[in-house]
């Protein structure tokens, strides 16, 4: 057992070493993840005959005369290249998607979830997301379906605890998908998704420290430190939804006002928006949409948002004091002038001494932009993957 693991250690030191610092030959790989010549040469040896390395056809540098250093390179080839599959539950739609090793959404699809039953939902998704993943098939090994979603997920289990919004509690939903589907399914809170694909993809003081804010129709949040996303009993952590935002005056149904759920969220922008008489139905897309096309009244409300979400920040940064605090905010994702708002108001909330100026923002948007859904999902099966590669392959 004890040479199995250290095995398995191996492997992910080399397979990581590759992710962050490839294209590279094989003597390049030593330096940087600290194993032997030897077993760095064991190791890709095995990962190039499971298919998650490949050789690439050019020089990787000067070596030997007579013998050019090949470099070595994750498989995203168009051919062999393993890919993932990718689902996102939300509450207005889902979003389907195909990842590489790279963590490179190649295709996404949305699903929207208008006259579905939340009780048979997992049903329709399967079968449209079997439908998409066979529309995309291209001979590629499919490792599997990683799965991520709001509310209190327990990973491990493959249950959904509880999902306010859709009713849910206690349902075996990765067990539901992988019987429809026929693929093995991980599933995990989307907030803790997002922080694992900062880490695993992202900025690299993502791996140091971070923590992440989603704002949806469901609002958490995920603490990462040296590159492992913290949990906490029961898998429990990242509730945030009762945050109080300084400044707001919201009501919320736990009987508080200023509650973060309540006063940003997707569902309380979209209400306030329709309220307002800016767009016809609650979506945040629309208002979004209207703010582009030059609405002054959109981009107002949306700049409200930002300044509450960049409030409750504030006491996030005062917590934990993250290296990077990562913000998935629809706005502020599509628009650099909803973060610096967020940023902005972070800054002049925060209660503690501001620390020295960071040669960048330490608050951010996901590195995957519009795609952070397909990609934090995919990164549920793939950072297992990259911890241990004898576990999918």
């Amino acid at each position: 057992m004890a040479g199995d693991s250290r095995a398995s250690a191996n492997a992910a030191a080399v397979l990581r070493a590759v992710l962050e610092h490839g294209p590279v030959a094989r003597s390049g790989i030593p330096p940087v993840c600290g194993l032997s010549p030897a077993a760095v040469s064991r190791q890709t040896t095995g990962l190039l005959r499971s298919g998650l390395l490949r050789e690439l056809p050019g020089p990787g540098g000067p070596g030997r005369p007579g013998r050019p250093l090949v470099p070595l390179d994750l498989n995203t080839g168009p051919v062999s290249g393993p890919v993932t599959a990718a689902l996102h539950i939300g509450v207005p739609a889902s979003t389907f998607g195909l990842v590489d090793l790279r963590g490179q959404v190649l295709a996404r699809r949305s699903l929207p979830h208008h006259g579905l039953d939340p009780a048979t939902l997992p049903q329709a998704i399967a079968r449209q997301l079997r439908a998409f993943l066979d529309e995309y098939d291209t001979g590629r090994p499919l490792l599997g379906l990683g799965a991520a979603l709001g509310g209190w997920v327990r990973p491990d289990e493959g249950t959904v605890v509880r999902h306010e919004a859709l009713g849910w509690r206690d349902r075996p939903l990765a067990a539901e998908l992988s019987d429809a589907l026929g693929l093995p399914v991980r599933l995990d809170n989307h907030a803790r998704a997002v922080a694992g694909a900062e880490i695993l993809f992202g900025h690299p003081d993502a791996r140091r420290s971070l923590v992440h804010l989603f704002v949806g129709n469901v609002v958490d949040a995920a603490f990462g430190i040296e590159g492992t996303v913290h949990q906490g009993p029961g898998a429990a952590a990242g509730d945030v939804a009762h945050l109080p935002v300084p400044g707001s005056r919201t009501p919320c149904p736990c009987g508080r006002t200023g509650c973060l759920q309540a006063t940003a969220s997707d569902t309380a922008l979209g209400a306030e928006a329709v309220r307002r008489g800016i767009v016809p139905e609650p979506s945040v897309s629309l208002l979004v949409d209207a703010a582009a096309t030059g609405d002054p009244r959109a981009d107002r409300l949306l700049r409200e948002r930002a300044r509450a979400v960049g409030r409750a920040a504030a006491l996030l940064l005062d917590v934990f004091n993250p290296a990077v605090l990562v913000i998935a905010e629809l706005s502020s994702l599509l628009h650099e002038g909803y973060l610096d708002e967020i940023r902005e108001a972070a800054a002049s909330t925060k209660n503690t001494t501001p620390p020295p100026p960071a040669p960048a923002p330490r608050i951010v948007t996901p590195h995957a932009g519009p795609a952070v859904l397909p990609c934090a999902a995919a990164t549920v099966l793939l950072d297992p993957l990259f911890r241990d590669p004898a576990r999918l392959t």
